[in-house]
């Protein structure tokens, strides 16, 4: 939520923006994020634990997921070219599943990408991965310069 005085104040939405915020007062936008990740697990387990998983790590609850099994969506919805041979990459790297992550308005893509790591780390902790099973993925977000690797 925007403070009203500032609204309309050219110089909190420059610091918005650099900040890394995103969105206008006119027309919000939402944070993004993309994690493609390995599990022996069925998707339908996955998406049963991750809802267990986004309530123990206080997931915000404007966050939207969405997952997608490379098998069964080959080519996903994608129109944003960098996006798209970022999906195909790791496609042929053998990643088996997509999670798209949506935050409403509030959300960096960069924080977008952080509760999806959070996400993804206790995943890793769960029921869905054997003791000394690897975790293979990655999780993008979009900035300034195009789609960066979250570290």
């Amino acid at each position: 939520m925007v403070n009203q005085s500032k609204k309309n104040d050219e110089r909190f939405w420059r610091k918005w923006k650099s900040s890394g915020a995103i969105g206008t007062i006119n027309s919000p936008d939402y944070g993004r994020a993309f994690a493609f990740f390995n599990c022996n697990a069925s998707e339908d387990a996955i998406s049963k634990e991750i809802l267990n998983i986004m309530g123990a790590v206080n997931t915000p609850k404007t966050l939207e997921l969405h997952l997608s099994n490379y098998a069964n969506n080959p080519f996903p919805g994608i129109s944003d070219p960098n996006l798209l041979e970022v999906y195909q990459s790791a496609k042929e790297s053998g990643m088996q599943y997509l999670l798209e992550a949506r935050a409403r308005p509030n959300l960096t893509n960069r924080q977008t990408a952080d509760e999806l790591s959070a996400i993804l780390n206790q995943a890793y902790q769960s029921p869905l991965y054997r003791d000394g099973e690897e975790f293979a993925g990655g999780i993008v977000y979009k900035d300034r310069n195009g789609y960066t690797f979250r570290e």
